[in-house]
């Protein structure tokens, strides 16, 4: 979004401007993106909370992500004219207002009252891209009826002909970038989860209505709110079909045979896939150039929020050799700890084109509904812009590893 005043705003840049003068007072004192999470994590049940915020294991991965970013310090330029900078950027032919964007999130509508249709609406309103998880519970259809331009996440199923099904499904609704999210050959081992009694799906049980009675405003907004206006939610996109409830005693998600893909099953989607084709889940060098090779589009280095190998890389910090190795040849993108507009600011200049954040804007979500997501990309998009002032950058093109010093 162009922070000067010096020509007339876009519509777009109007609306996601106009929008502060109305911001709710529930949500007026949540200043950062940590600030959301942290006013979610008293909305959601436990079981809930522990799936969004936790990860495997020991969570070292998820605080590795965050302390990448504390290996890096900037080096100012100052007395350069800063006046027009822009936040603008271009991905796979698409020009956003912001470098950043929301990346899929599972169960989203269980999180918050029609919550994947909250984060692509404010994605829509902020000029930023929205990532629909295939882990989702509203049709991939409806989003993109009512946000056209949403990309889709798919993690694949493990037969072929449910892969091709699924893939002309997405086609056939509109989508014209599919992501596949290639870092998930098995469960990941989710002690959280299973302490906390998160399963997929929920199993009723006394624990899980105690601790919706003892949530009553997830418990009303979220679950009765979806349960009166839309039924009981399923798994909607894992499949070409309709998949399980997400609530049931006895119903169980068909998530196995994924052990066995290889890159000649990437290759097959590939040639049945004409849009954009991103691969998700990468963390070396050999599988970008792997990618490449396959005739992807873009990549996002990912270790999927510290959600799947415990110990695995934190994305920024192999993200410098990716880039250098494929990013002039392929779109870079990377997701992984981003709560600041100067961690965005540190992954572009170290080789991403743009960055996705999931966790915040779903917890953004849950405490505002979409106004609360446009809300947190504002104040995101508000470093952004203050921190490339003091920076002394006019856009985010002139952002590079000069920019940095490393601890």
């Amino acid at each position: 979004m162009t922070t000067t005043t010096a020509s007339a705003p876009s519509p777009t840049q109007a609306a996601y401007e106009a929008r502060t003068d109305g911001i709710p007072a529930s949500i007026r004192h949540l200043l950062n993106l940590n600030d959301f999470e942290r006013a979610a994590a008293r909305v959601f049940p436990r079981p809930l909370r522990e799936y969004v915020l936790g990860a495997a294991e020991d969570n070292r991965s998820l605080a590795a992500n965050r302390a990448a970013f504390q290996k890096y310090q900037f080096v100012t330029r100052v007395l350069r004219d800063v006046s027009r900078r822009s936040t603008e950027t271009v991905l796979l032919g698409r020009s956003y207002c912001v470098p950043f964007g929301i990346a899929p999130v599972g169960i989203s509508a269980l999180l918050a009252y029609e919550g994947d249709l909250a984060m692509a609406r404010a994605a829509q309103e902020a000029g930023a891209c929205m990532i629909m998880s295939g882990s989702s519970l509203m049709p991939l259809e409806e989003i993109h009826e009512k946000a056209p331009g949403t990309w889709f996440q798919a993690y694949l199923p493990g037969d072929a002909a449910r892969r091709l099904a699924l893939i002309d499904r997405v086609g056939r609704a509109g989508y014209e970038t599919l992501v596949v999210t290639v870092d998930i050959p098995v469960w990941a081992n989710r002690e959280n989860n299973i302490r906390a009694g998160f399963s997929l799906p929920l199993r009723p049980s006394l624990g899980l209505a105690w601790e919706g009675l003892t949530h009553p405003r997830w418990l009303i907004r979220t679950f009765f709110a979806t349960l009166l206006t839309r039924g009981m939610p399923h798994f909607e996109n894992s499949f070409a079909e309709r998949g399980a409830p997400a609530f049931s005693a006895k119903a169980v998600r068909d998530t196995t045979g994924r052990d066995h893909l290889s890159w000649e099953d990437i290759g097959a989607i590939r040639r049945a896939w004409r849009g954009n084709l991103v691969i998700k889940g990468i963390l070396s060098v050999d599988d970008a150039k792997r990618a490449l090779a396959v005739g992807a589009d873009g990549i996002i280095v990912s270790n999927h929020g510290g959600r799947q190998l415990d110990g695995a890389a934190a994305p920024l910090l192999v993200l410098p050799a990716i880039a250098e190795a494929v990013g002039q040849r392929l779109t870079v993108m990377m997701d992984g700890g981003i709560r600041r507009g100067s961690d965005v600011l540190i992954a572009l200049s170290l080789g991403a084109r743009y960055v996705f954040a999931g966790r915040p804007f779903i917890c953004a979500a849950a405490v505002g509904g979409p106004v609360g997501v446009v809300r947190a990309c504002q104040l995101l998009q508000a470093e952004i812009d203050r921190n490339m002032a003091m920076l002394g950058v006019c856009s985010v093109d002139e952002l590079g590893p000069h920019c940095l010093l490393s601890a």
